[in-house]
């Protein structure tokens, strides 16, 4: 691989992940680290079929018209998937910025909510909605790190994948008060725009209103079982 690394991105559990050129292009590096206390077999199988997956579901939601990085290279035995490095901002950093206005947020939000209810239109749950994996790029929203992303129909799963979101907004940005409000808003008017979800191979797609609804279900279990 042609990968030249300048800058460690983030250290993982299961992932190295760098920044760098990959020729001559701005590239992200995965590499995964092996788990020690797995057989050795076991954890390539398992290491590959993940990043395989990754791979996969990446350029599936691509080609559906969704701004998240290109794949550009993969190595199995090696571990290490190349993809596209997507400019902007952290949504955590903007967040944090004492700069950064109310409306500025609600725009934000709504455009957050937009791209992951398309997200979600194609079946696939990202499993990981936190700020640090959404980026803001004017007025573009990169989704990003798709390790624990999967092709779902329950419509629980798609509930749980709001809720992720939902909980960090809150606990790691309590100075924005109904910040998932605006996301829902963006979530719901994104299926009003473009109609009611396609038919997929798999079969429906539960509806917006749908995962809103169990959304608010996952909450009131939440606070019950806290």
């Amino acid at each position: 691989m042609a990968f030249h690394a300048t800058q460690r991105l983030h250290l993982g559990a299961e992932a190295e992940v760098w920044k760098g050129t990959w020729f001559g292009n701005d590239a992200v590096r995965k590499q995964r680290r092996p788990r020690a206390w797995r057989h050795p077999n076991l954890d390539h199988r398992l290491g590959v079929r993940r990043m395989v997956s990754e791979a996969r579901l990446l350029v599936k939601i691509r080609r559906c018209g969704l701004s998240v990085p290109a794949v550009w290279d993969l190595d199995y035995e090696g571990g290490q998937l190349i993809i596209e490095y997507l400019p902007g901002r952290p949504l955590i950093e903007v967040l944090n910025d004492e700069h950064t206005t109310y409306e500025n947020v609600e725009q934000i939000l709504q455009r957050v909510g937009a791209s992951v209810r398309r997200l979600h239109r194609e079946a696939v749950t990202h499993g990981d909605l936190s700020t640090n994996n959404i980026l803001i790029d004017g007025d573009q929203v990169h989704l990003i790190d798709f390790g624990l992303a999967s092709i779902e129909y329950d419509v629980e799963r798609f509930g749980i994948d709001l809720h992720v979101l939902d909980e960090i907004l809150g606990a790691s940005h309590p100075q924005w008060e109904g910040a998932i409000d605006h996301v829902i808003e963006g979530y719901l008017n994104a299926e009003i725009a473009m109609g009611e979800a396609p038919l997929l191979q798999g079969g429906p797609v539960p509806s917006a209103k749908e995962v809103h609804t169990r959304l608010e279900d996952v909450r009131t279990r939440v606070r019950y079982h806290g």
